[in-house]
């Protein structure tokens, strides 16, 4: 038999729970709501040509975005030939060899820029690699986005390298291994489910900019062999599609944030099963 504070404490505690679930739909329906529709508006429009074929013509039916999705590959791969040394061994410098005020500075710094709108990324590298070059390229849509990464990369790997225990460098230094060794051959090897879960994360974050690319890549009908000069990407041209007074391009823009979404849900994907691998590790 229950007593009544015991009673009182059962249904607070239902209540409660009850809120909780209430609250998770009321955020989780508008997610499911956007999926349906971009479901609804965009698979019609996936087909081979989508993926194989360049964009026809303005007004002209067909085609497809194969130029933009290599293109935000190529993005995206110039960022991270970036973000991921610099990021990295910005965290190797936190969680190993700076001082705590250095650290704090440097924390607070990242800290900043990871809440930068990437506008302003993009205006910055215009103002400093396409308005002194006079030309829009690759490189400049990959540094604005490696720039937004680099913060990124660099808090999420000092966090993973703290948590690798002590015991370890201190067993390691015992044994006279130099400590680059200990760091490269050790607390690396043993962070690396970490590491590749904050760049999974950082890439996850770039994927899908528009802002920034406005600024520096102006955009490509054609295939780009050269990275000195201006390049297609898919969410730039979704944004190009999805203005144009055309029906089909509005269609085929449904289709490109179609695949933008199913990039990041990989990426996200990826994250969970990395993440939970390391929870059993």
């Amino acid at each position: 038999m229950l007593t009544p504070h015991q009673r009182y404490r059962k249904y607070k505690s239902a209540f409660m729970s009850g809120l909780a679930v209430f609250c998770a739909i009321l955020v989780i329906t508008p997610l499911g709501l956007i999926l349906y529709h971009l479901l609804k508006q965009g698979i019609g429009a996936l087909d081979w040509n989508f993926f194989t074929q360049l964009p026809k013509p303005h007004g002209e039916t067909g085609g497809g975005m194969a130029n933009a999705i290599v293109g935000t590959g190529e993005l995206i791969a110039l960022a991270m030939l970036m973000a991921i040394p610099i990021g990295v061994f910005g965290g190797i410098y936190l969680s190993e060899y700076g001082s705590e005020k250095v650290n704090f500075w440097i924390r607070f710094g990242a800290d900043i820029l990871n809440g930068v709108p990437s506008i302003v990324w993009g205006m910055t590298v215009f103002a400093i690699a396409v308005a002194p070059f006079g030309t829009k390229s690759a490189y400049a849509g990959g540094l604005a986005l490696g720039f937004i990464a680099i913060p990124l990369i660099l808090r999420t790997t000092e966090e993973v390298l703290v948590l690798v225990p002590n015991s370890y460098r201190e067993a390691a230094m015992a044994l006279g291994i130099p400590r680059w060794k200990i760091i490269l051959h050790i607390i690396l090897r043993t962070a690396s489910k970490g590491l590749i879960t904050g760049i999974l994360l950082a890439t996850g974050r770039i994927a899908g900019e528009t802002a920034p690319l406005m600024f520096t890549i102006l955009g490509n009908m054609y295939w780009n062999h050269n990275l000195k000069e201006p390049i297609a990407a898919l969410p730039l041209q979704v944004f190009n599609y999805a203005i144009a007074p055309y029906d089909d391009l509005n269609r085929q823009a449904w289709a490109g944030a179609l695949v933008l979404i199913f990039l990041i849900f990989i990426l996200s994907l990826g994250v969970r099963l990395i993440s939970g691998g390391m929870k059993k590790a």
